[in-house]
């Protein structure tokens, strides 16, 4: 099919036959464009199936190359001004939601990327725009670990205790890439198998895949191979990975066989310990998926922040703690004395630990009586990593409240984005 469309880029208007060829197979796209054309636009899904593979945009790119077709990458109004040498500007069709998303087409040569789908789920328009880095200084920017601490900013977004679909999607809708599900047996928020299933799988139809996240970690041995760089390292690809939300089962104290049983029924993609298993039980050998180690911020036992140290001093504390084994680390609270763990408590800790922590060097998530009230000031001050509520956002125990979700996430995106211009 042949269309005629008018594009606006530089502030020109150009007007332009476009072909569209409906063909998943990357080489057949290839020799079927005009061979005229200014603009190529790849669509990652296939309209047929509606299913969304991201590496098709990459696949083109890769056989146009092949051909000799150069692309013309930093202007795109240049490379379809006729008065230029003949290039052509390829441009990435549905699918990006995240900064990863842009920057990786903008390393195989894409100069435009339609990010219709990425504004329509967001609560901010303006807060998802800013999030993407269209410009690449702003995406390497994201990216930084200056002088040893962790300035990226607040990239994660965890919601738990979710007991069903509805409520699932409605957080994923907001913008969360993590949603939890507890297992642990004490937990008034505890699911069954069934509920498990049926939030992974709505999850999933949400995400557009057919099976679980892989985690690909790239090792940076620049700064040394130690826990810390190691952790550094698997907490960035966590953080590409979740581009499309990842569903988290929450145990506390229970035997690796039944988590091992638990990941396979139900499909997770993550675990997250939160009982005193040590350190290295995060290993995602043990269960075969990464998982998120919580470490415990102790309260006193009537449930006062006990600053008998000093934060620095707790935060480094913390650090010789950390082994290489898990895929990233969360802070909570726990109250001394309980002997079934921490978690679930409803009380902040001292945050100055975790910001300690991050400029120590590794990024952390946070979570322990966080609510739409205080996540501003939250992330403001910390800038943490990553941010986790279960009951701050409900309307009761497993109940989601959906102002109270779509308040606090889109709350801490837009403090996200206000704490990033001071650096």
């Amino acid at each position: 099919m042949k269309y005629e469309v008018k594009l606006y880029v530089g502030g020109k208007v150009f007007t332009e036959e476009v072909q569209a060829v409906n063909n998943q197979d990357a080489k057949a796209t290839a020799l079927a464009r005009n061979p005229t054309a200014k603009v190529i636009g790849v669509n990652n899904r296939n309209l047929h199936t509606f299913q969304l593979d991201l590496a098709q945009t990459e696949k083109v790119a890769e056989e146009l190359t092949k051909r000799g077709l150069t692309f013309h990458h930093d202007d795109c109004a240049a490379a379809i001004d006729n008065s230029n040498k003949p290039q052509v500007s390829l441009c990435a069709l549905s699918g990006m939601s995240s900064a990863h998303d842009v920057d990786r087409y903008r390393n195989v040569g894409v100069g435009m990327c339609l990010i219709g789908e990425s504004l329509m789920r967001a609560t901010d328009p303006g807060v998802a725009i800013k999030g993407l880095c269209l410009d690449p200084k702003d995406y390497a920017a994201s990216q930084s670990v200056s002088g040893g601490a962790y300035t990226g900013g607040t990239k994660m977004i965890k919601i738990c205790g979710l007991t069903n679909p509805k409520d699932a999607l409605v957080a994923c809708r907001a913008g969360a890439n993590l949603l939890g599900v507890i297992f642990a047996e004490k937990s008034k928020r505890k699911v069954s198998v069934e509920q498990a299933r049926d939030i992974v799988n709505a999850v999933r139809s949400f995400g557009e895949r057919s099976d679980r996240v892989t985690v690909e970690v790239r090792t940076n041995n620049k700064n040394g191979d130690t826990p810390l760089s190691a952790l550094v390292a698997k907490s960035h690809a966590l953080e590409l990975a979740a581009r499309r939300p990842l569903v988290v089962g929450v145990f506390q104290n229970q035997p690796f066989d039944f988590i091992e049983e638990m990941v396979d029924k139900c499909g997770l993609d993550l675990v997250q310990l939160h009982g005193s298993e040590g350190m290295e039980a995060a290993n995602s050998s043990n269960f075969g998926v990464p998982a998120l180690r919580v470490v415990d911020i102790e309260l006193g036992s009537d449930g006062s922040d006990e600053k008998d140290r000093s934060s620095m001093d707790t935060a480094a504390s913390i650090l010789k703690k950390v082994t290489s084994d898990p895929i990233a680390i969360l802070l909570d609270t726990s109250i001394k004395g309980d002997k079934h763990g921490g978690g679930g408590t409803g009380k902040t800790f001292d945050w100055t630990i975790a910001e300690s922590i991050q400029n120590m060097g590794l990024p952390v998530i946070i979570a322990g009586g966080l609510t739409p009230d205080n996540i501003g000031e939250a992330v403001g001050n910390v800038r943490p990593w990553g941010v986790d509520v279960a009951g701050g956002v409900e309307a009761g125990p497993g109940v989601k409240d959906v102002d109270k979700l779509q308040k606090f996430i889109g709350g801490a995106k837009k403090a996200a984005v206000e704490a990033s211009k001071g650096f």
